[in-house]
């Protein structure tokens, strides 16, 4: 998985879902698409908020730097960049319209901070003691998750009311929470050293959930107020979006592309994410799935 996308309790209670309901379901999808504005291509189409704003990254073609933007349900672009920030995403915005996302600093050795932003303005958002930080998910309470660097160990964490609540997979590698909903429920991924597993938290407890056979792994995206989780599974560079509710899993395809992966869901079960016909052609969506 590329640098941003990296694209990673209560013992007895991890479990693996083996009995889930998968393999050729596929989800019935009504997708309208979007394309990258003049002079930029898509580099991620991450979140979608409840009110169809969809966030992510550009890539700026002619500096090649990297821009986070977010996308108005009547297609208008705002694009936005940490000053002297060659590298800036977005990848969840709230009801209320704040995003939240990452940057990397333009120091002699460069370092990676999460950031919240609304308007013109920006806060920097930094795991106290560490390397790196970054920012992945907010709710409408303005509770945020994302992952941090210290060390060797790369965890995450929960911060809420000014409180760092760390999250952190047993003797996983790489612990990455993506989204938080407005329940405090957690989801996202831990990397064990073979593969990535997705998984949901709440209060200290952790349940594994991942896509059969998927094989290098499954990585959790979102999940929404009603507990609805979109999510990707991994083979070799390519990322396959699916659906879970209700301990079923049901592919998102988008025909004729090589995949299709997921990247946010809202309240009304709205979806964001990618559609790739080649590694260099891609477009944005949104989609409404059955």
């Amino acid at each position: 998985m590329s640098f941003p996308r990296a694209a990673f309790a209560l013992f007895g209670s991890f479990l693996l879902l083996s009995a889930v309901s998968y393999a050729g379901n596929q989800a019935t999808c009504t997708f309208t698409t979007f394309s990258a504005p003049a002079g930029y291509s898509l580099a991620q189409v991450n979140g979608v908020s409840d009110d169809g704003t969809v966030v992510g990254q550009l890539e700026d073609k002619n500096s090649g730097s990297f821009v986070a933007f977010s996308r108005s349900a009547a297609g208008k672009f705002t694009l936005f960049a940490v000053p002297k920030s060659a590298f800036t995403w977005f990848n969840r915005r709230n009801m209320v319209g704040v995003n939240v996302g990452s940057y990397l600093d333009s120091a002699r050795i460069p370092h990676v901070h999460g950031l919240s932003q609304s308007g013109a303005n920006y806060v920097e958002v930094n795991y106290p003691n560490a390397t790196n930080t970054w920012v992945y998910g907010i709710n409408g309470a303005g509770a945020v998750v994302g992952n941090f660097l210290k060390g060797t160990a790369t965890k995450g964490f929960e911060l809420n009311n000014g409180k760092y609540t760390v999250i952190g997979y047993p003797n996983a590698l790489v612990t990455t929470p993506q989204a938080i909903n407005d329940s405090g429920l957690v989801v996202g991924s831990y990397f064990d050293g073979t593969k990535y597993h997705g998984f949901s938290w709440k209060s200290g407890a952790f349940k594994t959930i991942d896509y059969p056979n998927a094989r290098f792994g499954t990585v959790l995206t979102d999940v929404n107020s009603t507990g609805v989780m979109v999510g990707n599974h991994l083979s070799a560079d390519r990322a396959f979006g699916f659906i879970y509710q209700n301990n079923t899993m049901a592919n998102i395809v988008y025909a004729a592309a090589k995949y299709t992966t997921a990247g946010g869901i809202n309240k009304n079960g709205l979806l964001s994410g990618q559609i790739y016909f080649s590694a260099t052609n891609t477009l944005g969506y949104t989609a409404t799935c059955k």
